[in-house]
């Protein structure tokens, strides 16, 4: 292997140098030489940062993806402004050992460490990685007055990572600081922290293993954070065990891309533990396209829009795996997440037909990032339509709604109920303790279409139908019981922001103190029912029963019989998970 000093370019990234070099050229003219940033567009996931509303704003990680990018391009032009803005980052980091928030950053040069609520602690490892880098592919490049500071900075990163020390099952940030501390380690000949990325790399396999996936389960976002941080971990490392585990960790999650991309949508199929769009973002099809070398097209020419990150961490689909991505099959898959104190041992089952894909989680929160129940269907990216339930407050995502749910094919019997000890938007850093104001409260399952609006109608207040003509498919969701504060819920069509809801609407008026530890009864079971329209209408309807605190549902006999018990009364999580 090169030395990390002089890493070379790989065949796979030099097959995509050129969309590198456009992408870069796309940032030149956001440079603000004032504060030696980068100036993107405000976008955030409404948490941590305490900005709401700006234009424009300075981020110090995609600052270093451009001085970084700039280095890697090789151009003396553009190399003193790459220092510049490397200089700019390690001035903002907290480097004081005694303070809370040692070896990170804020998120923006706008607003400092001590005005986000709370900061981020992920940035020590997404700022110090990115440093690491410079370090790692241009060291007889660096100004000799700026290598001791690059140097200290990133150690002030690892000692942050190691300080936090995460557990394995968050896996992206698992994987990420194992990176920082490995390489770190190499590169500044620091023992320590050598063996405490080996340790917790080794802990990170180990933890993996065991079930066969993520905690993260089938992530999106992740997946690809994951995908970036393996390969580069086995393209930069020089420990051969460590390269060993690595690539086995990259295996794994290639695989868990793989199997779930349903290639007539061009979507990643559910359920998602995380995730941030409802269909699949231009940039990760570009990335799962640029990662296939071309090989099964997933994303047209117009439309790829290659990442300055990707570039010389050699990132690669393993051969075996490339027919997945373009293959028009049948398949059924399920998993079982790594035990945790609060969601126990949770079970993801995906089934994916040809024209249709649905999957979901047999528990879990309804945060606005957990997709529990979600399908696509069509016949391209640019006509899919997707479906997933949310619950509503004030129009997002209400974190403390409780799903549990039984899935076979395209049958699924959900409960929805209601903690006591959860978040509103958010789930520990808003907590509510299961009481909120409200002047709207609803269950939704939600239709969003790229392609021709369904004819959709309501067969009565408990059971709407929804038909797809691009497709010839359909859906039909039955509220088959709830129970909420005495009187029943009905399903009600809506149309918002050009997409779709069947909403079961709790509550509705003039702003109220919702109090669930008042509440005897706050549950609801349904019956969601994909596929063709006319073995729909032929299909049974499940049977819902109303038991000593619960109210429970079954479809079926045998085998494949589906089965639902949601405790009518709000209780802790970790009760209703395991009721």
């Amino acid at each position: 292997m090169a030395s990390l000093a002089g890493m070379g370019v790989s065949e796979s990234d030099l097959k995509w140098a050129p969309h590198f070099r456009k992408a870069l050229n796309s940032l030149h003219h956001r440079y603000n030489s004032e504060n030696r940033l980068l100036r993107c567009p405000f976008s955030s996931p409404g948490y941590h940062t305490t900005i709401k509303k700006a234009e424009f704003i300075h981020p110090f990680r995609e600052s270093m993806d451009y001085a970084l990018a700039l280095l890697d391009d090789g151009s003396q032009a553009y190399e003193a402004r790459a220092w510049d803005i490397v200089q700019a980052v390690i001035e903002r980091q907290d480097q004081h050992p005694g303070s809370a928030t040692y070896g990170i950053w804020s998120w923006f040069w706008e607003e400092p460490l001590e005005q986000m609520s709370p900061p981020d602690w992920n940035w020590a490892d997404f700022i110090g990685k990115r440093l690491l880098l410079v370090l790692a592919r241009h060291n007889n490049r660096i100004p000799a007055q700026l290598k001791n500071r690059l140097e200290e900075a990133i150690t002030h990163s690892c000692e942050a990572i190691i300080r936090r020390n995460v557990g394995p099952e968050y896996t992206n940030i698992a994987i990420m600081g194992t990176f920082v501390t490995l390489v770190a380690g190499e590169l500044l000949n620091n023992s320590r922290f050598t063996e405490y990325g080996i340790k917790r790399l080794e802990r990170v396999h180990r933890y993996t293993m065991q079930t066969g996936t993520f905690l993260e389960y089938n992530s999106p976002t992740y997946g690809v954070v994951c995908l970036i941080e393996l390969s580069g971990l086995v393209h930069h490392m020089e420990n051969a065990e460590a390269e060993k585990l690595a690539r086995e960790l990259l295996e794994l999650t290639w695989a868990m891309a793989a199997e779930h991309f349903h290639p007539a949508t061009g979507q990643w199929s559910g359920p998602h533990a995380r995730s941030y769009h409802d269909f699949m973002h231009k940039n990760t099809l570009s990335f799962l396209h640029m990662a296939l070398g071309g090989e099964v097209p997933l994303i047209g020419e117009a439309d790829f829009n290659y990442n300055v990150e990707w570039y010389r961490n050699d990132i690669r689909c393993p051969g075996h795996l490339l027919p997945l991505f373009g293959a028009a099959d049948t398949r059924e898959l399920q998993a079982k997440l790594p035990e945790t104190g609060e969601f126990g041992t949770r079970t993801a089952y995906t089934y994916m037909t040809p024209s249709w894909t649905l999957g979901s989680f047999n528990h879990g929160i309804m945060w606005n990032q957990c997709r529990n129940l979600l399908a696509f269907l069509g016949h391209s990216s640019e006509s899919g339509t997707y479906i997933r339930l949310r619950v509503l407050h004030e129009g997002y995502d209400y974190c403390s709604a409780i799903y549990r749910g039984d899935q076979r094919r395209g049958q699924v019997l959900f409960g929805v109920g209601f903690a006591l000890d959860g978040g509103d938007t958010h789930p520990n850093l808003d907590p509510c303790h299961g009481r909120i104001t409200a002047t709207d409260l609803r269950v939704r399952l939600e239709i969003g279409t790229k392609g021709q609006a369904p004819r959709i109608q309501a067969e009565d207040g408990r059971t709407v139908r929804a038909v797809f003509p691009d497709t010839g498919l359909a859906i039909r969701l039955q509220l088959g019981a709830s129970l909420w504060n005495g009187r029943p819920a009905q399903l009600e069509i809506v149309e918002e922001g050009g997409v779709l809801g069947i909403d079961a609407v709790l509550y509705s008026g003039e702003a109220a103190a919702l109090d669930f530890h008042a509440m005897e009864e706050a549950a609801l079971l349904f019956h969601l029912s994909l596929g063709d329209p006319e073995a729909l209408a032929a299909s049974s309807d499940a049977v819902w029963e109303r038991s000593e605190g619960a109210i429970t549902g079954s479809l079926g006999t045998g085998p494949d019989a589906l089965h639902i018990r949601m405790p009518v009364k709000p209780d802790l999580r970790v009760a209703l998970f395991h009721a």
